[in-house]
């Protein structure tokens, strides 16, 4: 599809092909391009008008595969099968990553038992789940000075999830909070 430099979808469509398309048939403009045929071969160095009509006649497209090059390349394919297939590779990549979310839970350094053990039992389900646990306490005004006691209360959280997480990462004062990473035992 040709724009002329007039229309007003000229320049958005020229942004999109930089961002995220190759140039297809028409929109090559170079003078000389080197050219790859279907099955690979070398093709040499010819005109853009050339490729075009070699590729027309093959009711295939001409794709420029790498602009950067001198003379920049172009290869005789079927377009539309070609990002079909980029599309599928794609899904199939996101389809076969594992996401692992961070849980987070917080805690006083003046933690009662039974909530202390309420949040170990949830961090232990996180945990069993994959996901990774943050286990955060928060320092309240005069608390900043007994940021001993918050470090003791996350080394007791550590110690209670030894079965189902590692520590990733140490207890470690930062603002406020003082925060250790869970990672699930495998």
């Amino acid at each position: 599809m040709k724009f002329p430099a007039s229309c007003p979808n000229f320049t958005r469509r020229c942004s999109i092909i930089s961002k995220n398309e190759l140039m297809v048939n028409e929109e090559i403009r170079d003078k000389e391009i080197r050219l790859i045929d279907v099955d690979g071969t070398m093709l040499g160095i010819m005109s853009s008008k050339e490729a075009q009509k070699l590729a027309n006649s093959k009711n295939l497209d001409l794709v420029k595969i790498a602009p950067q090059a001198v003379p920049p390349v172009c290869r005789i394919m079927d377009y539309g099968k070609y990002m079909f297939e980029l599309a599928k590779k794609e899904k199939e990549a996101r389809k076969n990553q594992k996401v692992i979310s961070i849980k987070e839970v917080r805690i006083s350094p003046s933690i009662e038992d039974h909530d202390f053990g309420f949040k170990v039992k949830n961090a232990a389900k996180f945990l069993k789940d994959g996901d990774k646990v943050k286990v955060s306490v928060r320092f309240r005004g005069r608390e900043m000075n007994y940021t001993s006691l918050g470090e003791e209360v996350l080394e007791k959280f550590a110690e209670s999830l030894k079965d189902v997480g590692t520590v990733e990462k140490k207890p470690k004062l930062e603002g406020r909070s003082m925060i250790m990473i869970l990672n699930p035992k495998q």
